[in-house]
């Protein structure tokens, strides 16, 4: 799966710098750039090719809606997110008969943001591989209409074996503080290369709050916490 390029339109420079530190603690994600108006958006994208666009919807000229409606009559092949503070009814009904693909309110965490485009990229793979497809396909990834039971079933990817998960949250669960994975590693007795693979699988999950610490110097450092009222299905263990 190629790289989604995101272009963020936001007129609040501190609003867009999060929205850029967020995007970049995720993987298969490039920016782009960042645009201050709906017309700026508009021109840039005449130039270059966007997947999605993180877009405001009270910004001054254009507004994020009327930028969506723009870009639904010029027909441009991108999606959109609405990261905005609107929680009107109006705001949200229209920017869903737009076609939003999702609508954030803020203030939010960064596993809201983080499971946003998560769920976003996990549809393009899934559209990108698609031949065919059966009502239940529909259901299930793109509508979120999976039964109690197909929701309760767990398949580990390669390298996340059961017996060690069980290891693993036990351990994450029970912390109170923030934790380094190779602090992570020491707990629960396995390799640095390995906790990685079990502590991406629970962020992934929604269950890992990770958040990169910028020290004076060098690289981040990133600090996982547990989501406090997440929990890991019995039946998954």
């Amino acid at each position: 799966m190629k790289m989604i390029r995101v272009m963020i339109v936001e007129d609040d420079p501190m609003v867009a710098d999060l929205n850029r530190r967020y995007l970049e603690q995720m993987s298969g994600f490039v920016l782009l750039g960042s645009c201050r108006s709906g017309e700026e958006a508009l021109e840039a994208l005449q130039e270059t090719e966007v997947d999605l666009l993180l877009v405001d919807v009270y910004m001054p000229g254009m507004s994020g809606l009327d930028l969506i409606n723009h870009i639904r009559k010029e027909q441009y092949s991108v999606d959109v997110i609405l990261v905005t503070a609107a929680k009107d009814q109006k705001s949200i009904l229209e920017a869903l008969r737009q076609g939003a693909v999702d609508y954030l309110v803020k203030p939010f965490q960064f596993d809201r943001f983080q499971g946003a485009l998560q769920r976003y990229r996990q549809r393009c793979e899934w559209m990108n591989d698609l031949k065919q497809v059966s009502q239940e396909d529909l259901d299930r990834k793109v509508f979120s209409r999976a039964q109690p039971e197909e929701r309760s079933a767990l398949i580990l990817p390669k390298g996340v074996e059961r017996n060690t998960l069980r290891r693993v949250w036990e351990s994450v669960s029970s912390v109170e503080q923030e934790f380094t994975a190779e602090e992570m590693a020491v707990v629960v007795g396995i390799s640095q290369v390995s906790i990685r693979k079990y502590l991406k699988f629970l962020q992934e999950l929604g269950l890992l709050i990770m958040e990169a610490q910028y020290g004076a110097v060098g690289r981040p450092v990133n600090q996982y916490r547990y989501n406090q009222g997440a929990s890991l299905p019995k039946n998954w263990l």
